[in-house]
């Protein structure tokens, strides 16, 4: 699929030599005056988007330093202040500081965006229509994803990219950005997976846009998301609100549910990382792992070392389904841990297995995966992506047992760069069978 790229009106403006020796009488009608600063408003805006993207025009006096990433981006100080009461504010505080400075003063974006993690690509963007006024295209290599037969209308990618212009449009006060990007979202809300609403209604609840939390609150209640995960993700109050939406839609009053309080003290349990107490509670009550839906669970939110260590319990079925229908490996590929992915292979996880809706593991990994994550080339001595290694651990093992496959073709001896294809397979190495927010709980 090709990129799609804003078409962008000639920035030019030429004059007749002979206009120079012989004006032509002064036009002063109010269209070719509208036409005139039309033109000249183009050629600003160009003219000023030379100054972060042509590299000769580097007159940048500050950084922003973006965690993870190897060069810091060079802004402009007088035009973010000019653009932006936020920025104004920062660099007025700094003044006297910088002035007696030799270097550039830096800012960490973690720094001015505490709460959510915002991208090289999503901070470009938005400096962008800082700079020209003009607001792009979303580039495709990181609000997309690589399942081909995708619409790229509510995939997380995207979602996630919204969510990221979003948050910074908020904190940075550009408020006509703003209210572009909660209309966006909203329309989000009704055709994503409910799992992906989650990071709209985090980001609406720090921002406070009421009209966006309301309708994605409303949006989860009407879901089967289970209260755990809601819990887990949510903050309080609006788990809270969600809890009595559920209660009043079906009309029944609250009354204390005996095994979900069993659920709730292993899922505490797991938390704490005590796979000796999630024995223990399991051994004392007439609750199973499975019926806790503890290894959905471990999967989702444990650390690693403790999935394993509730794996080598044997006390759950990992190919059992929660009442969403998600099997443990579905889960796995919803986190996108290749470790975690392993393990279950090792233990008999089935790749051929069907959510309600009919996604495989691996479409689920494809979906949440960007065409920047999955192509661009590991660097020696670099670790290799963790979302484009899960993709390729379950295809390795549809591979290894394609009748199991459920006519799921793995793309990675077609598609796959170079650096991951050894004679027409994937160079990931699985545990031989002998010796071996998410769909939720």
């Amino acid at each position: 699929m090709a990129a799609a790229t804003e078409m962008e009106p000639s920035s030019s403006i030429s004059f007749a030599s002979s206009h120079l020796y012989n004006p032509p009488p002064l036009v002063t009608n109010h269209h070719s005056a509208a036409n005139l600063e039309a033109v000249s408003l183009i050629k600003l805006s160009s003219d000023l988007e030379q100054l972060l993207t042509n590299s000769d025009c580097d007159y940048t006096d500050a950084e922003i330093i973006i965690e993870g990433e190897s060069h810091a981006v060079g802004v402009h100080r007088c035009v973010l202040a000019s653009r932006s009461t936020f920025f104004l504010e920062l660099f007025k505080k700094d003044k006297e500081t910088i002035a007696k400075s030799e270097q550039k003063p830096n800012y960490h974006m973690k720094d001015l965006l505490p709460y959510r993690n915002v991208g090289r690509e999503a901070f470009l963007h938005l400096l962008n229509y800082i700079y020209t006024g003009r607001l792009k295209h979303f580039p495709m290599e990181v609000s997309t994803c690589v399942d081909t037969v995708c619409a790229h209308d509510s995939c997380k990618p995207a979602i996630d990219f919204a969510v990221e212009l979003m948050y910074a449009s908020h904190v940075f006060q550009i408020p006509e950005l703003v209210s572009s990007f909660q209309r966006r979202l909203c329309n989000y809300i009704e055709k994503s997976l409910v799992e992906n609403v989650l990071p709209i209604l985090l980001v609406a609840f720090h921002c406070d846009l009421t009209q966006l939390l309301d309708q994605c609150i409303d949006r989860v209640a009407r879901s089967d998301l289970d209260r755990f995960c809601i819990e887990k993700e949510l903050p309080f109050e609006v788990s809270e609100k969600i809890k009595k939406l559920q209660i009043k839609s079906v009309n029944i009053p609250e009354v204390v549910d005996k095994p979900l309080e069993r659920t709730g003290k292993v899922l505490k349990a797991l938390d704490s990382d005590d796979v000796e107490l999630v024995k223990l509670l399991l051994t004392e009550s007439d609750i199973t792992l499975d019926q806790a839906n503890g290894l959905h669970y471990a999967v989702a939110y444990s650390d690693p070392k403790v999935v394993a260590e509730v794996l080598a319990l044997d006390m759950a079925d990992v190919n059992f389904r929660n009442s969403r229908g998600y099997t443990v490996l579905h889960i796995a590929a919803m986190r996108r841990e290749p470790s975690i992915i392993i393990s279950l292979l090792g233990k008999g996880a089935n790749t051929s297995d069907l959510t309600f809706d009919g996604r495989s593991a691996v479409n689920i990994c494809r979906r949440l995966t960007r065409p920047k994550d999955y192509y661009t080339k590991t660097v020696k001595g670099q670790e290799a992506n963790k979302d484009r290694l899960c993709i390729d651990v379950l295809e390795r093992e549809i591979r290894r047992n394609p009748l199991a496959s459920g006519g799921d073709t793995p793309t990675c001896s077609h598609s796959m760069p170079e650096d991951l294809q050894m004679s027409g397979t994937c160079s990931v190495v699985l545990p031989n069978r002998s010796q071996c927010s998410y769909g939720h709980c």
